[in-house]
């Protein structure tokens, strides 16, 4: 505990005030995202909007990469973990965080669990990428395996959190997870005006969700698409019929998309998406590729779906300005689709 007020206090040297109550249910207003990008803005990067002319004149439009890959832990996940941890009251914090992930969620949340010096335990499944793996266990997250399905995550998680007393953080389906993912939109509308277009990867929901209530309140006349694989497509399916279609046997090289929808993203989404777009597995390591050539930057296949949208639908897109969010970069060097 000693060790939890000393980070209280450089907290407090930000103007960071740990919260009371910690329970937010109701839909983030535009003040929620600008007092939360405050409280998160000394832990995360404001990562950086880049352009490359040759992908531009390939594709007859002018787009803009939100690189999150650059952010901490290397994902958008950071800003959801970090406004979600810094919302937790001192009593819930003294026990640790918690949280099922398959790879980016679960870094972020044991990084962020770092900087209060405090326990994270997270439920992973046994199939998850070996560098995503190796990045929990680096930020001190303690990890245990479990099968590759949502039933036993949660099962795992159960156990965990029984054990241990840890405060549960869910990954999307949370509205402090999806203020935090608001601000990765909001740091461009900042920098960007006029933009016809913004695209986000759609797995849980979460940044997608953020996207579209951060589009509401900072640049009403953007229309938002969500990026889903073939292979994955439960997002587009549910949207299509309005009700929540599990994500059963996923088959996409995506690992970060993964999951469906939960109940709050789902409203959001349907209430606010311009359309979700999926798009095939072939085009998506063309895209990844063509980022790792022609940008020299890595990004990891959940990524490249935005730009894969694009590839696929070049018509939608002529002679418009549209921001890609490159939600993370975490990838082996030796990855081999």
């Amino acid at each position: 505990m000693d060790c939890l007020k000393n980070q209280i206090r450089i907290l407090n040297t930000f103007g960071i005030q740990l919260k009371n109550k910690t329970k937010m249910n109701t839909l983030p207003t535009k003040s929620d995202i600008e007092t939360a990008h405050e409280k998160i803005k000394p832990f995360i990067h404001k990562t950086p909007i880049l352009k490359s002319e040759s992908i531009n004149k390939l594709l007859d439009s002018s787009l803009f990469f939100k690189c999150e890959n650059f952010q901490k832990a290397g994902a958008f996940k950071m800003r959801g973990a970090t406004n979600a941890i810094l919302s937790l009251s001192k009593n819930e914090l003294q026990n640790g965080v918690a949280t099922h992930s398959s790879g980016n969620h679960a870094g972020a949340l044991a990084l962020a669990a770092r900087i209060l010096n405090v326990p994270s335990y997270i439920a992973m499944p046994e199939n998850a990428p070996q560098i995503k793996i190796n990045a929990v266990k680096g930020y001190g997250g303690n990890i245990t395996f479990c099968k590759a399905t949502l039933e036993d995550r949660e099962r795992t998680l159960n156990g965990i959190v029984e054990k241990t007393s840890a405060a549960f953080i869910h990954p999307f389906d949370d509205y402090r997870i999806i203020t935090g993912q608001a601000t990765c939109a909001k740091e461009i509308y900042e920098e960007m005006k006029n933009i016809d277009y913004l695209i986000a990867p759609v797995g849980g929901g979460g940044l997608l969700s953020g996207s579209i209530l951060a589009t509401k309140y900072f640049s009403e006349n953007t229309k938002v698409i969500g990026a889903e694989p073939h292979g994955a497509d439960d997002a587009f399916r549910s949207i299509r019929d309005n009700k929540i279609y599990p994500s059963v046997n996923p088959n996409t090289i995506a690992d970060g998309l993964l999951t469906s929808l939960s109940k709050k993203t789902f409203e959001i989404i349907k209430n606010g998406v311009y359309k979700i777009i999926t798009v095939k597995e072939e085009s998506i390591k063309s895209a990844m590729y063509l980022i790792w050539e022609r940008m020299k930057i890595i990004i990891e296949p959940s990524s490249a779906t935005v730009l894969a949208v694009v590839m696929e639908n070049p018509e939608i897109f002529y002679n418009k300005q549209v921001a890609l969010i490159l939600s993370g970069g975490n990838i082996s060097p030796l990855f081999k689709p």
